[in-house]
């Protein structure tokens, strides 16, 4: 349009994209006399193809998490026996990488707005993969676990920071979209996971469970370089090293605590009193939290009563339904006596399940809304942790993998809508901390959820090296009280909570 066809007036107000380098995500203003002002412009809306690129350079990085962990599940017999140690201990793989994410994941926003996401990604994947070619080559049980923490660290920038950068990346109204795209691509970890590791795990070697991040790592960290916008925040707070320090020492005693309940390697004073200091040090830093401009966690967060049911009891319907997962694949090789390659090819097919959830969830939304989502789906993933009781070696296995399948659509729909519900109602300066510390309570229900059903687990089996089909049924049904304990919490839920994600609406407000 040439200059004399725009509409007359002393401040004529121009829209247009500034093509020179600056920041990307923002749309300038021209105001008629030299001046500008800033509006901020999703970068799906100034290029719709990242549309479908962010989410999937997001999802390599989930990818490679749900890879990482459900191939290990499967193996863990055979790295005991390689490495001279019992299945049951070898939990501490799995926790030690889940622990690590925990208590570094409350610097990741901190990093991400001090140096950028896009670089802070990158570096991630980077460490990850790193991790994983180490754990390849560990000897010892010892050098297992540090190399599994050296994931973690990476671990813990990669996963939080990709959803920051998939938050910043899409408007509001996009949210669901978005989380399904991302989702979708980050599926194919759970379903090939436990089958790939049964196959390497007989067939090669159980090292090669982590070789197989590496291609993805490369891919992710070139095209996050590439495509991804390197989001700062508005201010560079100053990092809050003492709550760091409390927060993760809590948590890490607290780990460690529900550890030797199960597995005990230090006397039961011992064990209660790192579990009293776990939660002196947590209490401590809830005090320390209110004195200070920019703590480690955001404990403010929980202010927003969409934030704290999808975290909070969301989180503790996960720990119940996150130790099914632990226990099943022992109870099928080590309870039932099933192969490696036999028991993934059972247990991948749970994530049919959630696939075929994902699509659906924003249905239901719209149609139920979170509160009944979130309180049906923990009453029905109770019964059906309960229900792994009532298998035994001579169920047929068709019948098996019928149950975990429909086992992955109860849990995918938990998972989903308690992790959409946590950032529905957030205004966009709370993202950068409330991924952080959401996702430290996510990682919090996973480590959690694996120590509690190892716990749980050894308690019924005493000191047997090997637990029976038998000790594995009260284990499940012990660990299926959890889900319910959340379901008070849903109750707290307004009808108008998400309502701009899941869009969902009372009838009587719809007629009115």
């Amino acid at each position: 349009m040439r200059r004399d066809a725009w509409p007359a007036g002393p401040r004529k107000v121009i829209a247009g994209l500034i093509a020179d380098g600056s920041r990307a995500g923002h749309r300038f203003l021209h105001d008629g006399t030299g001046g500008q002002l800033e509006q901020h412009l999703f970068a799906t809306d100034r290029d719709p193809r990242l549309k479908l690129i962010i989410p999937a350079i997001v999802a390599i990085a989930f990818l490679m998490e749900q890879l990482d962990s459900t191939i290990l599940t499967t193996a863990i017999p055979a790295i005991a026996q390689s490495l001279d140690t019992t299945p049951v201990r070898l939990n501490l793989a799995i926790t030690t990488y889940i622990l690590t994410l925990a208590v570094f994941i409350p610097v990741s926003g901190w990093f991400a707005d001090r140096f950028g996401a896009r670089k802070i990604f990158a570096l991630a994947l980077f460490t990850f993969t790193l991790g994983s070619v180490l754990c390849g080559v560990a000897d010892s049980v010892g050098m297992l676990l540090a190399m599994r923490a050296l994931q973690g660290l990476g671990g813990a920038m990669m996963t939080p920071v990709g959803r920051l950068i998939l938050l910043r990346s899409f408007p509001r109204s996009g949210l669901i979209t978005a989380m399904t795209y991302m989702t979708l691509p980050a599926i194919v970890g759970p379903v090939i996971g436990p089958l790939l590791g049964g196959l390497l795990t007989t067939y090669a070697s159980w090292r090669w469970i982590f070789y197989v991040n590496v291609p993805f790592g490369l891919i992710g960290i070139f095209a996050a370089l590439r495509f991804v916008d390197d989001f700062h925040g508005e201010e560079a707070q100053p990092f809050d090293f003492a709550g760091f320090l409390m927060v993760g020492a809590g948590a890490a005693l607290l780990q460690f605590g529900l550890e030797n309940i199960g597995r005990p390697i230090i006397s039961p004073l011992a064990t209660m009193l790192v579990l009293a200091a776990s939660v002196l040090l947590l209490f401590a830093f809830s005090r320390y939290a209110r004195r200070v401009a920019a703590p480690a966690v955001d404990l403010t967060l929980f202010r927003f009563r969409s934030f704290w049911i999808g975290t909070l009891a969301g989180g503790l319907c996960r720990i119940g339904l996150n130790g099914a997962p632990f226990l099943l694949p022992l109870m099928l090789q080590v309870g039932f006596g099933m192969s490696p390659v036999t028991s993934g090819s059972l247990t991948f097919v749970g994530s049919f399940g959630a696939l075929l959830m994902r699509p659906l969830l924003s249905f239901f939304l719209r149609r139920f809304g979170f509160k009944a989502v979130l309180s049906g789906s923990a009453v029905v993933g109770s019964v059906a942790v309960a229900g792994f009781a009532l298998l035994d070696a001579d169920t047929p296995h068709l019948l098996i993998g019928l149950y975990v399948f429909c086992f992955g659509i109860v849990r995918s729909a938990q998972f989903m809508s308690s992790n959409t519900l946590s950032y529905a109602d957030l205004p966009a300066e709370k993202l950068s901390r409330a991924t952080s510390l959401g996702g430290v309570l996510q990682q919090l229900s996973v480590s959690l959820g694996v120590s509690i059903a190892a716990m749980v687990l050894g308690l019924v089996s005493g000191e047997v090296h090997a637990p029976t089909a038998s000790q594995f049924h009260w284990a499940f049904l012990l660990t299926a009280v959890i889900p319910l304990l959340s379901i008070p919490g849903f109750f707290f839920l307004h009808p108008e909570d998400g309502q701009q994600v899941s869009g969902h609406r009372r009838k009587a407000e719809v007629q009115g």
